[in-house]
């Protein structure tokens, strides 16, 4: 079992500017960037305001996590999460839709990562705003917002799949967050 402290800011494009050249002053560990495609899938006995089922496709390889959301009042989040790298992501599909689950959320993110100060730092580009998330203990996440100076981020206290929900579109009976919607095939 795994426990997770994050702390999640919601970013103008002027501040994603000035996040970028103070992880470059800092000399924050750059860990790459990458494109995810995330499918959140809902039944069984799942709670949808506090436990999340995700399969999430990265390139060629695929991982599924279970996360259990903790109440708090605190902008810095925790969270239960139980995460396994999955060889074929569509057989991992297949198998929870024949469990009862059905695909109910997707959304895209483009990411990349830096290690700072003890902390993972990630800026996200997902269709409807940018973001950056610290994770790690809270005494790294406090000292890299001071390193990083985000004294005018403002804390978003919303899950990604709550965003994507509330800005996301219907397709059928699936809310989709996608960077270019696809079109059916003819």
């Amino acid at each position: 079992m795994s426990i997770e402290s994050e702390k999640k800011y919601r970013l103008t494009r002027e501040q994603k500017v000035r996040v970028l050249r103070r992880l470059e002053e800092v000399r924050a560990t750059p860990e790459g960037k990458e494109l995810e495609e995330n499918t959140l899938y809902s039944g069984g006995s799942l709670d949808r305001r506090t436990e999340v089922l995700r399969l999430r496709r990265v390139g060629g390889r695929a991982v599924l996590t279970y996360k259990r959301r903790f109440d708090s009042a605190s902008a810095i989040k925790q969270h239960l999460e139980e995460e396994t790298v999955v060889e074929d992501a569509e057989t991992m599909g297949r198998i929870l839709t024949q469990l009862g689950y059905k695909p109910a959320l997707v959304y895209e993110k483009r990411r990349a990562t830096w290690q700072l100060a003890g902390a993972e730092v990630v800026m996200d580009e997902l269709p409807f705003g940018l973001y950056l998330e610290i994770e790690g203990e809270e005494q790294a996440i406090t000292e890299v917002e001071g390193l990083l100076e985000l004294t005018d981020a403002e804390a978003e206290l919303s899950t990604y799949p709550e965003l994507a929900q509330r800005f996301g579109e219907q397709r059928g009976e699936m809310i989709e967050a996608r960077f270019q919607m696809r079109l059916p095939d003819a």
